[in-house]
């Protein structure tokens, strides 16, 4: 190979770098702008309950009323608590280091942040939890790949519906597998294989909430999951809904797996092609 064909190669790959950096760094933007929309619908919504049940209170005398009002502060005030580790359970962890991780643990703090939304939209969820061992992970991206899929699933079923999570060990596979089905219209065979293309999307554009319709969500949980070593699988059938499965390995994972399958696929094309000229 010749020294202009190495410099073609060295571009091509610092090209593809920045792009992926690129990708990721606007899901994360997406990601994040999702959370602060979600947070701040729940406190606003905390906040209201809490002054009108002070205000209750203020204007009744009688203890009935005021016992009902405390009791329905005070529980306002622990989901209020319960949001705010949520959220906190999502910042905890921002190196680039693995951690041993308890997938459970960011199934529940994820579902208490889209809790009311899940009621809004009349979503009945279905949680299967078996007990599982903690795996290898950045946890914080491994949320962000769950609320992905999460506010997808309840995007799908604009009408209402059944979502369900499992959560369960497959010892066969010697991984942990985290499935979130929805029960929506399904996803046909020939959009099916482009879901996890960059900037592909099913969807028209955001919906009121402002979430979805970017196309970068599902390209980098592939990228987020392949990096920790697992896979990312869909099953989906119109009319009947679609299943998305994470399989995260069991073993422990002591540095990111290079998230650069599209660099190696390019540069193999081009050994190819200038090993065939040569």
């Amino acid at each position: 190979m010749s020294e202009c064909q190495q410099k073609e190669i060295q571009q091509l790959q610092e090209e593809i770098t920045a792009l992926k950096k690129r990708l990721d760094q606007s899901q994360r933007m997406t990601a994040l702008g999702e959370l602060v929309s979600t947070t701040t619908h729940e406190f606003n919504n905390v906040l209201m309950t809490i002054i009108n049940y002070a205000k209750m209170g203020m204007r009744h005398d009688d203890k009935e009323t005021r016992d009902k009002a405390f009791e329905k502060i005070n529980k306002a005030g622990m989901r209020a608590a319960k949001i705010t580790n949520s959220v906190l359970g999502m910042a905890r962890n921002r190196s680039e280091h693995f951690e041993m991780t308890d997938i459970a643990k960011i199934i529940d703090e994820s579902m208490v942040l889209l809790e009311r939304e899940m009621q809004k939209y009349r979503i009945s969820v279905d949680m299967q939890i078996d007990e599982v061992p903690e795996v290898s992970a950045i946890g914080n991206q491994i949320q962000q790949v769950l609320m992905n899929l999460l506010i997808n699933a309840r995007q799908a079923m604009s009408e209402g519906g059944q979502l369900v999570i499992k959560l369960q060990k497959n010892a066969e596979n010697q991984t942990v597998d985290l499935s979130v089905r929805d029960y929506g219209p399904g996803i046909a065979q020939d959009k099916l294989r482009k879901i996890f293309d960059a900037y592909y999307t099913t969807k028209e554009g955001p919906d009121e909430t402002g979430k979805g319709g970017t196309g970068v969500g599902l390209a980098t949980c592939k990228n987020i999951i392949e990096a920790h070593g697992g896979k990312i699988r869909v099953e989906s059938s119109v009319g009947k809904g679609t299943c998305f499965t994470l399989m995260l390995p069991m073993e422990r994972q002591k540095s990111p797996v290079p998230m650069a399958r599209g660099i190696a696929g390019a540069v193999s094309q081009i050994n190819a092609s200038t090993n065939t000229v040569s």
